[in-house]
């Protein structure tokens, strides 16, 4: 297995396409925060809405964690960039996220030691485990991400192994879908407490599924070791100033955030700036198709939904590898800055999605006559939630990626294989 570039004596400027294990071992690494943010965006609302919480309350614990989440990824690019050790912070990160993951849902803990279940205590209580969970989250996703810039300069193995990991991602949704029917098929809920007996189990049973593939991460991938003096590039830790003068920071960043906000199956093929923004536009102008059937799909044709759901997972596959990579031609060569660029477009992430589900939820929640009106003929909340706002997002990350200038710097090496 060969877990770097060997710049002693290749040349730098014709960087090697880097081996399937390695692809393989790095693509596992995010698998824990997969499975956990899945369950998290799954089930979080339902489960702290079935224990007693408002829609509203529920809405608040998660935005806390998002913002935490926004912020933490900012300060850990920072620090990573600053002290490096990828797979240091990587592993900090996934054993906070496990531990605070299993508090989110077993239960409020102060509520026990002050002897009070007010809501005002409830809300606190989960809010601040979100938080720390955000944390932990956003140490291993930005480690994680970042890492793939200094495993390899070739343009094409980075976009192989952000689509291995995206690839794991869908592993570990479909991983939960699976846990979550086998729990509830087997656990039945005629109780308060069997109903949260059974969000434990399925977020026991995705912790450690996630560390079991965290484990594989850290055994079969060594610390990356092409960091610095790359093509005569400085010691010096590249400054924040740097990327805010990049009209390219800004376009990135916007796309990243309207991807995400859509929200993951790439070929094998040599890949150049150009094709990255054909495949996002494809996948961008395939969600608004689909987000426009969401909208109007009448509620009689509603077996329509499977086929938009498999369109989906095609534009979303399509969308979010694309969108990841363009932030590794953002960073190039500049590796010194590389976690910093990661931490700051993933902070628009954080707070951008939270603010969504925090409106929506509440929006929804808030009055019934509100929802009764939207709801004349066959429109709703949920169908300008789920339709309309991936479909706006979708078509603006199409307008900007269309004025970017992608260029890749080793269009030599994009003709070799993309593998070893």
């Amino acid at each position: 297995m060969r877990n770097d570039v060997e710049n002693d004596d290749d040349d730098d400027s014709y960087p090697k396409p880097v081996g399937r294990r390695c692809v393989f071992y790095y693509g596992v690494g995010h698998m824990l925060n997969d499975i956990t943010a899945a369950c998290w965006f799954t089930y979080l609302l339902l489960f702290l809405t079935e224990i007693g919480l408002s829609p509203r309350d529920a809405a608040i614990a998660m935005l806390a964690g998002q913002i935490a989440d926004g912020f933490a990824t900012v300060f850990a690019g920072e620090l990573i960039d600053r002290f490096g050790h990828f797979k240091v912070w990587h592993g900090a990160g996934s054993i906070l996220v496990a531990i605070s993951f299993s508090s989110v849902f077993g239960g409020c803990l102060p509520c026990k030691i002050l002897a009070s279940c007010s809501s005002v205590v409830e809300t606190v209580s989960y809010s601040t485990s979100a938080a720390i969970f955000n944390v932990g989250w956003a140490a291993t996703q930005v480690s994680h991400m970042s890492m793939v810039n200094c495993i390899s300069l070739n343009s094409s193995s980075r976009v192989v192994m952000t689509s291995c990991r995206n690839a794991f991602t869908m592993v570990a949704n479909l991983s939960l879908y699976a846990v979550a029917l086998v729990v509830f098929s087997s656990i039945k809920a005629t109780t308060h407490a069997d109903i949260e007996n059974q969000y434990r189990w399925i977020a026991y049973t995705s912790i450690f599924i996630g560390c079991c593939f965290v484990g594989i991460f850290h055994l079969g991938t060594k610390e990356p070791r092409l960091k610095i003096c790359v093509h005569g590039t400085s010691n010096a830790r590249i400054s924040w100033a740097y990327w805010f003068k990049k009209v390219l920071y800004y376009q990135v960043g916007l796309v990243y955030m309207l991807t995400r906000l859509v929200q993951n199956v790439s070929q094998e093929m040599s890949w150049t700036g150009q094709r990255l923004k054909a495949y996002y536009s494809a996948g961008g102008i395939l969600w608004v198709f689909c987000g426009a059937g969401i909208l109007f799909l009448p509620r009689n044709m509603s077996a329509f939904m499977y086929v938009i759901s498999v369109l989906i997972g095609i534009a979303n596959a399509l969308m979010t590898v694309t969108g990841v990579s363009m932030q590794s031609i953002l960073v190039g060569s500049d590796l010194n800055g590389c976690a910093f660029v990661y931490g700051s477009l993933s902070f628009l992430d954080k707070i951008s999605c939270g603010l969504a589900v925090f409106a929506l939820q509440s929006f929804q929640s808030s009055s019934p006559k509100t929802e009764e009106a939207l709801s004349t003929d066959y429109f709703s909340v949920t169908r300008y939630g789920l339709g309309l706002l991936p479909a706006v997002c979708s078509l603006a990350g199409v307008a900007i990626t269309y004025t970017m200038k992608l260029q890749t710097q080793d269009s030599k090496s994009l003709m070799e294989p993309l593998l070893e």
